[in-house]
């Protein structure tokens, strides 16, 4: 053999070892990108958990504005109808005293000149 034929011999074993790994799949990651590579998994999987817990947060005080929203109506018509219900009532409390003071007898002007009298 020549140093020919062995360079290509040797190139030909290179591109055929080469070949057979890229075929294969090489497994090998170097240590610091495994590592790289877990710490990202446990962080999505952290970040996973942690989303989940806020959506049902996120979903209790949905309900729970609901919740109170539906209070806030229902106290706004009970104010709506107690305010009414207190103009009414001043209302009747304006008329009975107008009746009042039409019944009660007025004071006779006669109570001043007797008071007078008396000096």
């Amino acid at each position: 053999m020549t140093i020919m034929q062995v360079g290509r011999a040797t190139g030909l074993a290179g591109l055929v070892i080469v070949s057979a790994l890229g075929v294969s799949g090489c497994d090998y990651w170097p240590p610091a990108l495994q590592a790289q590579i877990e710490q990202l998994k446990a962080d999505a999987q952290t970040m996973a958990a942690e989303k989940a817990k806020v959506d049902a947060s996120v979903t209790t005080l949905t309900a729970d504005k609901a919740a109170l929203v539906r209070k806030v109506d229902e106290l706004s018509k009970l104010l709506k109808t107690r305010t009414d219900q207190v103009a009414s009532l001043e209302q009747s409390l304006a008329a009975e005293r107008e009746k009042v003071a039409k019944l009660t007898p007025k004071p006779k002007a006669a109570g001043k000149k007797k008071a007078g009298k008396r000096r």
